[in-house]
């Protein structure tokens, strides 16, 4: 998997995993919702990922997008 895959991946994981505690836990869960939203929105105009960054470091293959 390339790094492109895997933020999306994580990305998607987050978001249902944050839904769900949000659910059955505590509503202010979404705010680390949010937070993975607006990462995603701003990486799309500006290019930059935290997680991106941190996989290619690790030796990850980059995609075309990171």
């Amino acid at each position: 998997m390339n790094v492109d895959r895997i933020v999306l991946a994580f990305a998607g994981t987050f978001i249902l995993a944050t839904l769900a505690l949000a659910h059955y836990h505590d509503p202010n869960w979404l705010w680390l919702t949010a937070f993975v939203g607006v990462n995603l929105l701003q990486s799309a105009f500006t290019g930059f990922c935290p997680l991106a960054t941190i996989l290619k470091k690790m030796g990850r293959q980059p995609g075309s997008a990171f």
